[in-house]
Parts: structure tokens; sequence; C-alpha cells
């Protein structure tokens, strides 16, 4: 059984991420949760306990421009596919966190709230969740001036007024309302920014 959830979904920078688990019954971890409850430390000890004990995992991502291209709903199916087809085992069933269910050649269930009630799930979701951060790091390095270390590209007050401040750059979703909004011109041209 192979558990699978996504990091991403939200920001309005960087790719959407998702993962795919499958635990070993006889190699217990302590503290599996939901990513979002857990602190970094706790997440980044989870990550490495997670890739030591699981029998297999895979992490995938969809980029920005399939973001844009396809919207971020199918961008996050296609991101838990790859991670599905990642895994060195075939599962015989995958537990999907949420409501919908990716494309794939395997018998799937959709389980609400299931990043804190299937331990495979909540492995999934941090692996999806450390690895997303640790890019948006990569990012921050890249284009300091944005924040993206602190609010990993979410709509913060402080991500909002660098979006303002120097424009979008290539690694934001373009059709999220207030990164769209930076490259339209008051004259209604569309501009692309290029911050460097």
């Amino acid at each position: 059984m192979a558990g699978v959830d996504e990091a991403g979904r939200g920001p309005l920078a960087g790719p959407v991420y998702a993962a795919a688990v499958i635990l070993d019954d006889t190699k217990r971890i302590r503290g599996l949760n939901d990513s979002k409850v857990l602190t970094a430390l706790q997440r980044d000890r989870l990550f490495d306990q997670i890739r030591e004990k699981a029998l297999c995992c895979s992490v995938a991502q969809a980029s920005v421009e399939e973001i844009d291209t396809l919207n971020i709903l199918h961008a996050t199916m296609l991101a838990m596919k790859r991670a599905v087809e990642g895994l060195r085992l075939k599962p015989v069933k995958v537990l999907v966190d949420g409501n919908r269910i990716p494309t794939i050649d395997v018998l799937a269930e959709a389980v609400i709230g299931g990043d804190a009630l299937v331990k495979s799930i909540s492995a999934a979701s941090i692996l999806a969740k450390v690895t997303r951060d640790r890019h948006c790091e990569e990012l921050h390095a890249e284009f300091p001036h944005y924040g993206f270390a602190s609010h990993k590209g979410y709509g913060t007050p402080e991500h909002l007024e660098a979006l303002r401040k120097h424009g979008a750059c290539r690694h934001h979703r373009r059709f999220f309302s207030p990164v769209a909004a930076t490259f339209t011109t008051a004259q209604g041209q569309t501009v692309t920014v290029s911050v460097s």
C-alpha cells in the first residue's frame, strides 16, 4: 500500500511536489503526522528516517510551466502520477490525500484528511513538504529579495510587497492572481519581468 500527498498547491511560486511512500511494517517510524502540524526540525528528522526505513519512496514535481499550462489541479495530479510511477515497487493500492485521484494504473482511493490518518500518507506529506521547502531555499539563494526561504512562495505580505517592488521572476506562477497583476502594465500590455 502506498500513500501519496502533495506540497505546494497554494504558493505563488515554484513547482508543486508530490511524494509516494510504501512503508515497511517491520521498521516503525515514530512521530509521523501531517507535515503541516510538525516543526521544520521534526520534518527534517522524519524525512531522513522515511528515506532510510521505507520499503520505497518517490518524490516528483510538476514545473511552474506545467502549472501555468495545465492549471494547478491538473499539475498536482501529474506530480502525483509521476511519484507513483517512480516507485521501485508497484503498490497493490494507492491511498491519496484529499478528494481526487490521479490517473494511474493501480487501484486507488482518496482519503480526506489522510495526511493525519494514514501513516504512509503522512510520510508522503513530509517528503513532499521538505523537498519543496529545500527547493525554496535554493530559489532564495538565486533571488534573495523575494524572501523565498521564509515564506516558501506563499502570498505573505512580505512576498506581495517584493512582487510589487521587483515584479515577478521566472519561478513565479504567472496565472496566479497577485503574480498575473505584475505582468500587465497600466495600458493593458503584457510584459515579462526578469529579475537577476
